[in-house]
């Protein structure tokens, strides 16, 4: 019997989507754990051998930490500024912001073939407002306190 790996895999990531499988629930009962995944920079094509390496393992551990009883959040997130998009846009003759929707798009869907259990509904880019206010805020809060300031300083 032959593995048909794409209706398979496509049925599954079907079912996994419409019942929200990954989705986090709001149970305040069980313990919490947090997975954080290095976010891609949507500037390329698409996703290369290195970033499935590195998701996998922590898919593993979400997985794990669910099993165990754990709720479980785990979120996928685009570092979406940057200049690989600015470049690719004025190449194209679009606006960056084009390029990194398409981007992500691209990139989004890879991700979802390879199965991994990020709660989609969280999902987020560091160019969306709706993101960058918030690190603009914690960063004002920082340098009112001291806690953000410029220096001379050795780095290794």
């Amino acid at each position: 019997m032959r593995y048909d790996h794409e209706a398979i895999e496509a049925k599954w990531q079907q079912y996994w989507a419409a019942n929200e499988t990954f989705k986090t629930p709001e149970d305040r009962t069980a313990p919490k754990y947090y997975v954080l995944d290095m976010f891609p920079y949507p500037s390329g094509s698409g996703l290369h051998v290195g970033h499935p390496k590195g998701y996998v393992a922590t898919d593993i551990v979400r997985r794990a930490k669910r099993m165990m009883g754990f709720n479980v959040l785990g979120v996928m997130g685009w570092d979406s500024f940057g200049l690989p998009s600015e470049r690719q846009a004025v190449k194209e003759g679009i606006h960056p912001e084009e390029v990194t929707r398409r981007n992500i798009d691209t990139f989004r869907g890879q991700l979802q073939k390879l199965g991994l259990a990020y709660d989609w509904s969280r999902e987020f880019a560091t160019s969306d407002p709706r993101h960058y206010k918030w690190t603009q805020w914690i960063f004002r809060k920082l340098y009112e306190q001291g806690l953000a300031y410029q220096a001379d300083v050795g780095v290794n």
